[in-house]
């Protein structure tokens, strides 16, 4: 019974926005898995809804898939709270702002909002699943993970250059890491994107844990003539929304302006 839901697990891995859909021969030459089990198993997915099965004879992710998401993200208490977060942020600076979770070894990005200067970011749409390493949000989420299991992350997916300015090697992602843990966000220097910078800070839980990553995307041009203004946004509302789900942090951050966290916060009483 593990072995065929793991089995179908893999089969749902496959479905992606590049390749949306598969056919019976694809999946069972892709896991290695015989046809006749790959036949089974797509039909049970698709009976309860988390596949459906085209003219074609291919299939495609089902719509009970969106039932589970939405469930999903209406219950979580963090992404609630992070939402009126994202919004304050969204308004103030009119860029786009993203919400992230670390699932296994890749980030997933949980929700998302355009303000009304932001330029689209197609590749971050909620819930897509990205490497972390070239992130701001997932320098952030990582940065928080012990270094062995950064390691076999790393070792797992490889560290793709999908710009000139991604870090590709682990020792210098070691250095980065450490350097964002200690003041408290992590910039994306057109390391994902070209012509796209990224400023992000960590959401913490009632026991200190980073549970998510808050970060606003800038066009270059504008991010490089003030990013303090970025970062201290970003790293003002992640600091109010771990606040309001029960931490307290042990010390302020240095690389905080106190000042207009206190006027930003006396604004909203």
């Amino acid at each position: 019974m593990l072995n065929t839901i793991l089995k179908a697990g893999q089969i749902l891995d496959l479905f992606s926005f590049d390749k949306s859909e598969w056919g019976v021969s694809e999946i069972a030459a892709t896991l290695d898995i015989s046809k006749s089990s790959v036949y089974d198993l797509v039909a049970s997915l698709a009976h309860i809804g988390l596949l459906q099965r085209t003219e074609q004879g291919r299939y495609r992710l089902g719509w009970r898939m969106l039932t589970y998401s939405q469930i999903l993200l209406q219950s979580t208490e963090f992404r609630a709270e992070a939402r009126k977060g994202m919004e304050d942020v969204a308004a103030e600076l009119g860029e786009t702002v993203h919400l992230a979770v670390l699932d296994g070894n890749m980030v997933v990005y949980a929700d998302k909002l355009q303000g009304h200067n932001a330029v689209h970011v197609a590749v971050t749409n909620s819930g897509v699943r990205l490497p972390g390493h070239g992130s701001a949000v997932g320098k952030v989420l990582l940065s928080h993970r012990p270094w062995h299991e950064v390691v076999s992350i790393m070792e797992e997916q490889g560290m793709t250059a999908f710009t000139a300015n991604t870090i590709t090697s682990i020792e210098a992602f070691r250095d980065e890491l450490e350097q964002v843990r200690k003041q408290g966000y992590a910039y994306d220097m057109e390391e994902t994107v070209v012509d796209l910078c990224c400023a992000a800070a960590p959401i913490f839980d009632f026991a200190g844990q980073v549970i998510a990553a808050m970060s606003v995307s800038v066009p270059a041009y504008r991010f490089e003539r003030q990013p303090t203004l970025y970062r201290n946004a970003i790293m003002r509302v992640c600091r109010r929304v771990s606040r309001n789900l029960g931490y307290v942090p042990a010390h302020s951050n240095p690389n905080v302006d106190t000042k207009e966290v206190l006027a930003h916060e006396s604004k909203r009483t």
